[in-house]
């Protein structure tokens, strides 16, 4: 359960019969024998995503079938670790990095800076062998963005990406488990992986290459510096 294969740019991670949980544009939950994460050549500009995803899958051998992320991360940099009943594979790129701020100014306004289309982004592929239902898969999802953003703000002081996505999966056929959260074996394992494995990527994405201190210093990225209002419901 949850093998992979890298070809022509496109890595499968392979599950026959899982259940999976994606963000993005095609997500939602979906049963499939596989997800995949695409890694988007320099200067490809946003287009029908899914036919172009679905040509990208076709090119490399690939049935067009399961949850798909795109990436500007080359894949050579993916990373995986693996804890009790729980794998975690991982591409880690900050290009477009997104802050936000614990002491806004209030101004009714995102700022960004300009740049070329996101070249980063934090991808995640997260898989149990435990059977979890709907609703254990769904928290599942918020462990490991709790994780993901946890890792991530103690090492670099951004909390993600302006792009992120996530997939989750479990295995139908896999010993039942009721619940995902942080104190459970599978969100503890899932917390403990999702760190590792994210941490490892930024190591190997940067091992050559400088994480920018700020919004300011990436090629493009985004700060929240809104103020919400807050009042007595």
């Amino acid at each position: 359960m949850f093998d992979t294969t890298l070809r022509d740019g496109v890595l499968r991670i392979s599950a026959p019969g899982a259940q999976w949980l994606a963000t993005g544009w095609n997500g939602g939950f979906e049963t499939a024998d596989a997800a995949y994460n695409v890694q988007r050549p320099e200067g490809w500009e946003r287009q029908d995503l899914d036919a172009y995803l679905d040509q990208r899958l076709d090119r490399a051998g690939f049935a067009p079938a399961g949850p798909a992320m795109l990436t500007g991360v080359d894949l050579e940099h993916l990373t995986a670790a693996r804890l009790d009943p729980v794998v975690t594979y991982a591409t880690v790129g900050l290009s477009n990095p997104a802050e936000l701020s614990l002491e806004p100014s209030g101004a009714n306004t995102t700022a960004a800076t300009a740049g070329d289309p996101p070249a980063g982004t934090v991808n995640l592929v997260v898989g149990t062998t435990r059977a979890l239902d709907d609703g254990a898969l769904a928290t599942l999802l918020g462990t490991v963005v709790e994780a993901k953003t946890a890792t991530l703000q103690a090492t670099t002081g951004f909390t993600g990406t302006t792009s992120d996505a996530v997939v989750v999966a479990s295995d139908p056929g896999g010993e039942p488990a009721v619940f995902a959260g942080s104190a459970t074996a599978v969100g503890s394992a899932a917390r403990a992986s999702v760190r590792d494995a994210v941490t490892a990527g930024l190591r190997s994405r940067y091992a050559d290459a400088t994480i920018p201190d700020s919004v300011a210093d990436a090629s493009h990225g985004v700060r929240t510096d809104r103020k919400a209002a807050v009042f007595d419901p």
